[in-house]
């Protein structure tokens, strides 16, 4: 029989906006059987519980990084890293950023491009060696035009044939979700400008349909209007970026094609890390403030929101989810909200609102203990006590 585990703390975060007082989460598994005051989920705890108590601790839903690679290691160097690594190579430090991750208090991962389904075979080893990791979701190769943005994974592609085979291909090798580099990006170089496209809306909609045929969404990488534009109305589900360029330091942020975010849920990713910081030392305060203000316009649009960081690009470390989550409070955002934002938001707007990201009974037992309270201070996130995910304890 498997036994159950009582955590308990001075508060619990059920969902950021019910906060309880003197609260309880008890685990059986990978599952959580109650969350909620101490004494009644106490009640409900057999009498060969293990307990934990945290006074001053603060029990609440793992985090989510919605925007990863994996296969790169965070330095300057990454891409002639990537470049001259064996598979060998590539997998021990996948392995090790998916623990730096999850010793962060990050639960859930989506790593959005790889080569040879690098996320997907290391989430099979961890799975059989019986290893912690977070729960990972993989999108493979992904689409690109030839010599495009990424190509480098091996995702290129020249016509509606080749573009059917590589999904075919990466939903066969295990991907949770399709990516494609609807525009340009800055790692690659003589590709197309960030702003520029690569796909246009009959060939995304091509994408987004023959995902649909394998049950699997499409996130679509979109630095320019345009591309973010012919990507929404082709029916993506996340818009990684989302930056609304048109050139160099300039933007267009248009207003119908958000509000059509809002009504139809498409998910617009940040991707900023903790480097946010020195971005926004060297372009000044004012563009600054224009440029990461996008979030808070997306936000009074009701645009769904999603937490990720681009971990593995130059300076974007894994193991730092505090630091990045620190833009939100700079531009204005509640504590509350930035951890709906980390949590429920980000849950729901991947499609596994129903699995985590919440303290509920019959979710997955992912879950921090923190010192503090991160309803007073984010920074308390960088304090933890415990990591559960899924149950295992780390």
């Amino acid at each position: 029989m498997t036994l159950q585990l009582l955590l308990t703390a001075s508060r619990i975060l059920p969902r950021p906006s019910t906060p309880v007082e003197d609260g309880a989460v008890l685990v059986e598994g990978d599952r959580i059987l109650a969350a909620g005051p101490r004494a009644e989920v106490t009640a409900q705890a057999s009498p060969d519980a293990e307990r934990l108590d945290f006074p001053g601790a603060t029990l609440m839903p793992g985090l989510f990084n919605a925007h990863v690679h994996l296969a790169f290691d965070a330095t300057r160097e990454m891409l002639p890293n990537f470049l001259a690594s064996d598979d060998v190579a590539l997998r021990a430090g996948a392995k090790d950023r998916l623990g730096q991750l999850l010793r962060s208090g990050v639960t859930t991962v989506r790593d959005l491009g790889d080569r040879d389904a690098l996320g997907a075979r290391v989430r099979v080893e961890l799975a059989a060696e019986r290893i912690a990791a977070p729960r990972l979701l993989t999108a493979g190769t992904p689409l690109t035009v030839p010599r495009g943005h990424c190509h480098f994974f091996g995702g290129e592609v020249t016509g509606d044939g080749v573009i059917r085979a590589l999904i075919d291909a990466n939903a066969a090798d295990g991907a949770d979700v399709i990516k494609v580099m609807a525009s340009g990006g800055q790692i690659t170089e003589g590709g197309a400008d960030m702003w520029e496209s690569q796909f246009d809306v009959r060939q995304l909609q091509l994408i987004v349909e023959h995902a649909a045929s394998h049950g699997l969404p499409v996130a679509a990488h979109a630095h320019g209007a345009d591309a973010i534009e012919a990507s929404v109305e082709a029916g993506v589900r996340t818009i990684e970026h989302c930056t609304w360029m048109t050139g160099p330091q300039q933007q267009d942020r248009r207003d119908g094609v958000a509000k059509r975010m809002a009504d139809e849920g498409i998910a617009a990713c940040s991707t900023s890390s903790r480097n946010w910081r020195v971005l926004a030392e060297r372009m000044g305060e004012e563009l600054a403030k224009n440029v990461y203000g996008r979030l808070s316009w997306l936000e009074e649009l009701d645009v769904p929101l999603l937490s990720g960081t681009d971990a593995g690009l130059p300076g974007s470390v894994f193991d730092d989810p505090v630091g990045a989550l620190e833009l939100y409070e700079w531009l204005g955002f509640g504590k509350r909200r930035i951890l709906e934002i980390a949590t429920e938001d980000s849950a729901t707007g991947l499609g596994f609102g129903d699995v985590t990201g919440r303290l509920a009974p019959g979710l997955s037992a992912d879950v921090l203990v923190v010192d503090g309270d991160p309803l007073t201070d984010l920074s308390a996130l960088r304090n933890l006590r415990l990591v559960l995910a899924r149950g295992s304890q780390v």
